[in-house]
C-alpha cells in the first residue's frame, strides 16, 4: 500500500482527495490519498521528517512556489514556470518537483481550438499563474498579466518573470474596458470565488465582454462562478478548471508509477 496526499492550507473542499481514492476503489488498489492540511510550509517539512510512508504528493495554494526552496531536484520545466505541483518522494527520502498544471492546462485549452488573436489576461501572479503563462507563452500568445499589486514587487522588476523575459504587468484598476477587448482569452488564476465565497469575482469591466471572448477560470469548486456567469451572460464561451485538475492529477499518477515501477 502507497500513501499519497495534496499539500495545501485549508483544503477540505479538495477535488484530489476524493479523485484519486475513487480511483483506487475502482482499480481494487489499496493506495490511499489524505488531505496535508499545514499552516505554514515549515510546519509541513518539520511533519514529514517525521514519518517515512508518503510515495507522493501534490501541491496547492499556497504552497506552489514555496516547496522548490524544500525540493533536492526540480524538473527543469517546472524550474521554468517558478513553481511545482507534484512532488514524488524517492526511495531514499529525496524530494523530486514536477509542474503537471502545464500539461492539465494545454490539454484542457485544446477543445476550443484556436483563439485568435493570441492575447491572453492572465488573472493573478501565483504558482497556478505562472503555469499558465508559461503555457501559452510556449503557444506564441502575447500575455498580459493583472495583478492587485502590480509594479510593487519588492527587489523584482515589474516588467521582467522570473527568467528575465519580457511580462506586461497592470493592476485591476488600468484593466479598462478597451482593453478588455483586445484579449480574447482571460484566465482567471486567482482563487476568488471559490465556496464559499461564491459571490466573489475579480473586478473586470464585464460589460465589455462579448462572443468573441474566452473566460477560463481554474477553481472548479463552484462549477460555475460569478467570473464565468456574468461571461456567459455577456455571451462569451466559459470553462472551469475540473477538466484540467483531472489531466493534471493523472499526469502526477503517471509520475509516481514510474518511479515505483
Amino acid at each position: 500500500m502507497a500513501r499519497y496526499g495534496l499539500l495545501g492550507r485549508a483544503i477540505d473542499y479538495s477535488f484530489s482527495r476524493s479523485f484519486f481514492n475513487e480511483k483506487f476503489l475502482r482499480e481494487n488498489r489499496s493506495d490511499i490519498y489524505v488531505n496535508l492540511d499545514f499552516q505554514s510550509i515549515d510546519d509541513f517539512i518539520l511533519w514529514f521528517k517525521t514519518q517515512n510512508d508518503l510515495a507522493g504528493f501534490n501541491v496547492t495554494i499556497p504552497y506552489k512556489e514555496a516547496i522548490c526552496a524544500y525540493l533536492d531536484y526540480i524538473d527543469p520545466e517546472a524550474r521554468a514556470i517558478g513553481a511545482v505541483n507534484t512532488v514524488i518522494v524517492a526511495s531514499s527520502g529525496a524530494l523530486l518537483g514536477y509542474n503537471t498544471d502545464l500539461y492539465g492546462f494545454k490539454r484542457s485549452l485544446e477543445q476550443w481550438g484556436q483563439i485568435t488573436p493570441k492575447k491572453a489576461l492572465i488573472l493573478g501572479t501565483g504558482g497556478a499563474a505562472k503555469a499558465v503563462t508559461y503555457a501559452l507563452r510556449s503557444q506564441g500568445y502575447e500575455i498580459l498579466q493583472v495583478s492587485r499589486q502590480a509594479g510593487i514587487h519588492d527587489n523584482i522588476d515589474p516588467d521582467k518573470d522570473a527568467d528575465g523575459l519580457s511580462l506586461n504587468k497592470i493592476n485591476y484598476q488600468q484593466l479598462s474596458p478597451e482593453r478588455i477587448k483586445q484579449y480574447p482569452l482571460i484566465v482567471n488564476c486567482t482563487p476568488v470565488g471559490t465556496y464559499p465565497n461564491t459571490k466573489a469575482c475579480p473586478e473586470l469591466p464585464y460589460d465589455a465582454l462579448g462572443p468573441d471572448h474566452y473566460l477560463y477560470d481554474l477553481i472548479y469548486n463552484p462549477e460555475e462562478t460569478e467570473f464565468l456567469k456574468r461571461g456567459f451572460k455577456a455571451g462569451a464561451q466559459i470553462k472551469n478548471g475540473q477538466q484540467m485538475l483531472e489531466f493534471q492529477a493523472l499526469a502526477a499518477w503517471d509520475l509516481w508509477q514510474k518511479t515505483a515501477s
